[in-house]
């Protein structure tokens, strides 16, 4: 058997399933199978190995579901590919095969089953991998971050839970000016290339990765930028993110034979960890740019979210989207929720009106990293928090965020019933960076870290 040539990523994981995805690769005329297995750390016998029959339509990727696992238990596997001699094998018979398995063995821990335990994420966004002529050019400042964040992930006090990247990947459109990239085996290429460097690969190996796109995995302020030529980028675009980002995400359900089901109705999804509930939107593929009815959100996903917020028990309760909720920037701010007044006031206005608590919005976009407080003025019981990460790594073309950056000096929106006011709750990070969160009984703490690991800056939230 032959090593991944993209992967493996641990997706979706509870305290009893991981997801694992990874690439073989095309053999002409040739069947390819893939193919995991796993044990618990410590153990010496491998489970039977879990076999998928990989094909050119998934561009020789597939995601492996591991079932009835414990909780709270470290676990090992190993991940390859290969093609069997007889071209009559089925995923049944190639169990009988006297396979070798390659050396590499990776690790992941599923999550604890104790509701209250204190959890840990990393938080990132706006990763810049520069493609030339179909290679990454200079590929270590875009991947240098993940031997941070794998560092820290190893000596952290809380087990990190979950890796959320929040928006931009990869940059579909780096090349938009000169050499536009808009066929789907260009598109395709530039995936296996951000997903197959050194540092990111070993991270994400091992940390269950969650994913939302944003405009850059199609095209920048996507859709505002579209144009009638638009819809085969788009079709190629999408369809390599399902593949690559949607695949091992929790909006793919379960079927009750353990397997994942194919079909996929929408982006948006949600995930548990114990008390700590995220809800990741999809605010880029579902707006409505008309002016009778303007939504970031479709009308399905907004209800989801509305009944989630009142509805979930979750002690916290984090909700990503990929553009800026608050506070709104000076200039460039349409591509976000500034541009959705309305919807953004409906939300505020369900978290106020049923007395909700300990909502945080998560996102990127900016490249800026901060925290800000929103407060009403007449509702001294409401209060929201967002918790902005951006970017992982900046192309030399594009600034960063700096306070000044953001409209501060006037309240976010205006009701009969009062103000809602916001304020920074840390400085504006203007460089390269990640967040760090741990949820403990009493309050999240962020931390945002440079490139190299080091501390940048430490905010504390009081939870209530």
């Amino acid at each position: 058997m032959f090593k991944p040539t993209v992967g493996p990523i641990i997706g979706h994981t509870t305290t009893h399933h991981a997801r694992i995805f990874f690439r073989g690769e095309l053999q002409k005329d040739a069947l390819v199978f893939g193919g995991v297995r796993h044990r618990r750390s410590g153990d010496t016998p491998w489970s039977k190995g879990t076999f998928i029959q990989l094909t050119s339509a998934r561009d020789m990727s597939d995601v492996f579901a591991l079932n009835d696992l414990a909780a709270d238990t470290e676990y090992e596997y190993q991940a390859g590919w290969f093609s069997p001699m007889s071209p009559v094998h089925t995923v049944e018979t190639i169990q009988e095969l006297p396979l070798q398995w390659p050396r590499d063995v990776y690790s992941f821990s599923t999550q604890s089953s104790t509701p209250s335990a204190p959890r840990a994420y990393i938080v990132g966004s706006c990763r810049y991998l520069r493609m030339t002529f179909g290679e990454p050019s200079l590929p270590q400042l875009g991947d240098r971050i993940f031997a941070s964040i794998t560092h820290l992930a190893q000596r952290a006090e809380t087990p990190i839970s979950a890796l959320l990247m929040t928006g931009d990947q990869v940059y579909i459109d780096d090349l938009n000016i000169i050499a536009p990239d808009r066929e789907y085996k260009e598109i395709l290429r530039k995936y296996r290339m951000a997903f197959s460097q050194p540092h990111i690969k070993k991270l994400m190996s091992s940390t269950p990765t969650y994913m939302i796109l944003d405009d850059h995995e199609i095209e920048d302020n996507w859709p505002a930028n579209k144009n009638k030529k638009d819809d085969l980028l788009y079709n190629n675009a999408i369809a390599a993110y399902e593949l690559y980002q949607a695949s091992h995400s929790p909006t793919h359900q379960l079927l009750e034979d353990g397997s994942i089901d194919r079909n996929l109705e929408r982006y948006w999804y949600q995930s548990t960890h114990g008390d700590i509930e995220w809800f990741v939107t999809d605010s880029r593929t579902r707006r409505n740019l008309s002016a009778g009815d303007r939504r970031i959100l479709d009308e399905q996903q907004e209800t989801a979210l509305c009944n989630w917020l009142i509805h979930s028990p979750a002690r916290v309760k984090f909700v990503v989207t990929s553009v800026m909720f608050y506070p709104d920037r000076k200039r460039l701010g349409d591509d976000a929720w500034k541009a959705f007044p309305e919807q953004r006031l409906r939300l505020l206005e369900t978290i106020r009106t049923h007395r909700l608590k300990n909502v945080f919005f998560v996102s990127g976009d900016v490249h800026g990293s901060l925290t800000s407080r929103l407060r009403h003025s007449e509702d001294p019981d409401f209060e929201v928090h967002t918790i902005v990460s951006s970017p992982l790594c900046n192309s030399k073309l594009l600034p960063y965020a700096k306070a000044s950056t953001f409209i501060l000096d006037q309240p976010l929106a205006r009701t009969a019933a009062g103000d809602y006011r916001h304020e920074l709750t840390s400085e504006v990070i203007s460089q390269d960076n990640f967040a760090h969160l741990v949820v403990g009984p009493e309050q999240i703490r962020v931390s945002y870290h440079d490139r190299e690991g080091q501390p940048l800056q430490t905010v504390d939230i009081t939870l209530r």
